[in-house]
């Protein structure tokens, strides 16, 4: 076929599209259809109700604790990460909004005035000269140009390359509000898990400075049983020993609750002050429910931002593909301009002054060495590895929601039997605390019914502390959170940075 032919059967073609008003070159997007187990793995998990809808909105209720609540309040406020994913979304919906212009006509205006003067010594030309019936042309030493016009341009969207784009630019920007949801998820669950930190470490902190009074005052009866002459001096050696062991302790976890009172302070967008005279006073470890509902998989969908973001990237990335297609082809515009122009103001708004043009142009790339077909490629290859993001995103979502349940129900279960031997534990130091007392036993017996009592005491703190952070872990993987406050949340999307700054 030649260029002519080409040209022709192209051409018939755009009229046509152009009549029908639905040609689009490149693929139509289709979501991925994804199977998805019925049921979680472990249907039998301690603590968990499968048989229940997953009621993860206001997740940080069920822990009961008014700090808590409040630091989230704070957080979903003052957070920069967050202003930084909110001024994103409206960076995605200004795109948009300059994509769409491209199917609409652009108008320029033009106004100028000059003054003309031509060399008399220079061979005459247009306006600067006046010829009259082939005698010597006249030159003109100066004359005036008023000009006033609008110029107008339309790409007529025959193929679909701008529709492409805007319906890209449209998954873009969900694409960002899922980003916001997500950053939003992640931050909600990052200020549950420090507040808990802390807790956790005022706990372990207030249960090793009880054990270092008593243990204090076990030193002081096997000093003065030595200097009564009723024991050794090793047992004066052997308690002390243990004494430093325990307050060793100390450092490390006002160490653990300052660096997560600091991390808090970052996450609410405050200074490190702030938090620590807020959370200073020790109190309890947020509580979990007896039973905590879960949902069914097929949920993650629907609800995980990461999830649903990962599908709106592949939608963007697809819709590319038509425009990198659409280069194939023509692209035809209407041009034209209006306009009056005039030597002299008095005649410069009659008829005889306007001036205008209209009329089509035809603009094809015939060859540019197999670059557009190249940039077709590229972005298949682009859309194939958001399709495999997507469903990379889907079995992680699986998977973290099947070790967070795995991780919460085994806890609980530890945290039983741990507290079972802290019961025992004290029993037992109790007896051995009165057989030494009578001297039926040597202080190695008390020793080490000590040691063990705070060593249970300890791991029964860290474990309360362990359960309601896998919590925290289960309702994140369960995407929940985003919705909290959303038409407040997303009004940030539309407001200027001014207005966001409280």
């Amino acid at each position: 076929m030649n260029l002519s032919c080409l040209l022709r059967s192209s051409l018939l073609y755009a009229v046509v599209c152009l009549i029908s008003s639905a040609c689009m070159v490149g693929p139509n997007y289709l979501k991925p259809k994804e199977w998805l187990p019925q049921k979680w793995v472990d249907t039998k998990a301690q603590g968990i109700a499968f048989d229940a809808p997953a009621d993860v909105t206001y997740w940080w209720s069920v822990f009961r604790d008014p700090t808590l609540d409040s630091l989230i309040d704070q957080a979903a406020k003052a957070n920069k990460d967050l202003k930084i994913a909110a001024a994103r979304v409206r960076e995605a919906r200004a795109q948009r909004a300059v994509t769409s212009s491209g199917l609409f006509p652009s108008l320029d205006t033009t106004a100028l005035y000059q003054y003309y003067r031509t060399s008399e010594n220079s061979a005459p030309s247009g306006v600067a000269a006046n010829t009259i019936g082939g005698e010597t042309p006249t030159f003109i030493n100066g004359l005036d140009l008023y000009q006033v016009g609008f110029d107008a341009t339309w790409e007529i969207d025959i193929f679909g390359r701008v529709r492409r784009s805007v319906e890209a630019a449209t998954a873009d920007v969900a694409a960002f509000e899922e980003n916001y949801r997500d950053t939003l998820v992640s931050l909600l669950s990052e200020v549950a898990l420090n507040y808990i930190t802390v807790r956790g470490s005022q706990l372990r902190l207030e249960i090793a400075l009880q054990n270092i009074d008593t243990q204090r005052q076990t030193v002081e009866l096997t000093r003065e049983r030595f200097n009564a002459g009723l024991s050794s001096e090793l047992d004066v050696s052997q308690a002390s020993a243990q004494l430093a062991v325990t307050e060793s302790q100390v450092p490390s976890f006002e160490s653990s609750a300052r660096q997560s009172m600091y991390r808090l302070a970052t996450l609410l967008g405050t200074v490190p002050q702030v938090t620590v005279e807020q959370l200073s006073k020790a109190e309890s470890v947020p509580g979990v429910p007896p039973e905590v509902p879960v949902g069914l998989p097929s949920d993650l969908l629907r609800r995980r931002p990461d999830v649903r973001r990962a599908e709106r990237q592949l939608a963007a990335a697809t819709a590319r593909i038509g425009v990198a297609t659409a280069d194939l082809f023509p692209r035809l515009s209407l041009t034209g301009n209006f306009g009056q122009a005039s030597m002299s103001l008095a005649d410069f708004t009659m008829s005889s002054s306007s001036m205008w043009s209209i009329g089509p142009t035809i603009k094809w790339n015939i060859f540019n060495a197999g670059a557009t077909r190249a940039n077709i490629e590229v972005e298949k290859a682009r859309t194939e590895q958001m399709l495999g993001t997507y469903e990379k995103a889907v079995l992680t979502s699986l998977q973290e929601v099947e070790s967070a349940l795995v991780a919460y129900s085994k806890e609980l279960a530890r945290r039983e039997s741990l507290a079972a031997a802290v019961r025992a534990n004290e029993r037992a130091y109790e007896i051995s605390s009165e057989l030494y007392a009578k001297g039926l036993v040597d202080f190695l017996r008390v020793l080490d019914s000590q040691r063990s009592l705070y060593l249970t005491q300890d791991q029964l703190a860290s474990s309360d502390q362990q359960v309601s952070s896998n919590l925290v872990s289960l309702f994140k993987a369960l995407g929940g959170g985003w919705e909290l406050q959303q038409k407040d949340r997303e009004a940030k999307y539309s407001k200027s940075p001014t207005t966001q700054e409280n």
